[in-house]
């Protein structure tokens, strides 16, 4: 009798703990899809979470472990390092794309012609919901990528991260989901194709009039300079 009840009271004591760290889990994940936290952000310290939570830095230890096992954080080690939450929903999406695109040998024709059906339906809500920070985010973007090919630089990264900042411009979720995904497959092709220095000049470029027609709100310019970069690849 005595052995069921201490088996009972350790089975017992066993489910309390795991409820605990998957519900320190649980919230954790729960204050990214409020947008407390988002994708990129460092979690406090495991005594800081603790006092947070008001649980023990074992239980906190578990929490952290399940969320990386599940791949909602990533562990970065050092004196600066921590829990990182990580941006799981293009992770995913973008591995299972590229995936696809490498096993089913994609043209850049067929990317082309995605990415004019996709970003000309994103930019105008791009040009609308376009901040002064939005603005300036761009022009460092470009400033970048300028400083680069003086140098003789390819700045293929610099180009595919203005249509990035583009699509996070259009303050929609979905929509850029999607454009960071179809980036990556352009991302992955560019460092394969290896293309030659004139491309990236002739990209910046179409950029730059792409930004001055959207600091005049001038949707229709600003589709028209699209079309004709996207069709130029």
């Amino acid at each position: 009798m005595k052995l069921q009840q201490a088996t009972k009271k350790r089975m017992s004591s066993l489910n309390e703990k795991m409820r605990s760290f998957e519900e320190i889990s649980a919230r954790i994940k729960n204050s990214v899809f409020k947008g407390e936290l988002k994708p990129g952000d460092r979690l406090p310290s495991e005594a800081e979470l603790g006092r947070h939570f008001n649980v023990g830095r074992q239980t906190i230890r578990e929490a952290l472990r399940f969320l990386e096992l599940s791949g909602f954080i990533s562990i970065q080690r050092g004196r600066k390092g921590g829990p990182i939450i990580r941006d799981t929903v293009l992770d995913a999406v973008n591995r299972s794309l590229l995936d696809a695109f490498q096993l089913q040998n994609i043209t850049i024709d067929e990317i082309t012609v995605a990415r004019l059906a996709i970003e000309k339906s994103v930019l105008p809500y791009g040009v609308v919901n376009m901040t002064a920070s939005d603005i300036r985010g761009l022009e460092k973007n470009i400033l970048e990528a300028r400083k680069k090919l003086e140098r003789g630089v390819r700045a293929s990264s610099h180009n595919i991260e203005f249509h990035r900042l583009l699509a996070r411009a259009s303050r929609n979720t979905v929509f850029i989901v999607v454009v960071e995904s179809i980036m990556a497959i352009a991302a992955d092709y560019l460092s394969r194709a290896n293309p030659h220095l004139e491309r990236s000049k002739r990209a910046l470029d179409y950029h730059e009039a792409l930004l001055e027609a959207i600091k005049g709100r001038d949707t229709d310019k600003a589709l028209e300079i699209l079309d004709d970069h996207l069709r130029g690849l």
